[in-house]
């Protein structure tokens, strides 16, 4: 006599197959042909692009940034904060289309940076010390990564952190 052959109930051999099935058919899915390799980059015998702060236009707009700091600084001297405002946040474009470029000037970025710190003190004086501490933030960060590192720019750092601690201070009283 044979032996009575055993088999599975239904309803266990499901449960037995079921995730073996899923874990197959996952890794199936997961298995799929490499990526294509990428294309080998072509040499450009285009000229590479000029560089924007050569251009007198660039030039001419950090002077004209620099002017403009010097009409706020002037009226916010003799007591004018709404017109040093206006100066001051119109010549926002100004700074912005400056700095844009991959590397900025010494003079772009020390105009930039008075921009900034202008802009700082006056939101100070008005007691909007969060948005100043901001301002003067940019400050210190733009002088810290400055390189390379001159007298001038470790003057401005050291400004940039005292203005900074100013605010700092007055944002706790």
């Amino acid at each position: 006599m044979t032996a009575p052959c055993r088999r599975f109930p239904v309803s266990g051999y499901a449960e037995i197959v079921r995730p073996i099935i899923l874990l197959t058919a996952a890794l199936l899915t997961a298995c799929s042909a490499a990526p294509p390799a990428p294309a080998p980059v072509q040499q450009s015998t285009a000229p590479a692009p000029a560089d924007p702060t050569a251009d007198p236009l660039y030039a001419q707009s950090v002077h004209e940034l620099a002017g403009l700091n010097q009409q706020a600084r002037t009226l916010l001297a003799a007591g004018k904060s709404d017109q040093a405002s206006a100066v001051i946040t119109n010549s926002e474009p100004l700074e912005n289309r400056l700095l844009s470029v991959p590397r900025p000037t010494l003079p772009a970025m020390e105009a930039a940076s008075d921009r900034d710190e202008l802009y700082g003190r006056m939101l100070m004086s008005n007691r909007n010390y969060g948005w100043a501490r901001m301002t003067l933030q940019k400050n210190v960060i733009r002088w810290k990564n400055w390189k390379p590192r001159t007298e001038e720019t470790a003057r401005r750092l050291q400004a940039a952190q005292s203005a900074v601690a100013e605010c700092d201070s007055k944002m706790s009283q």
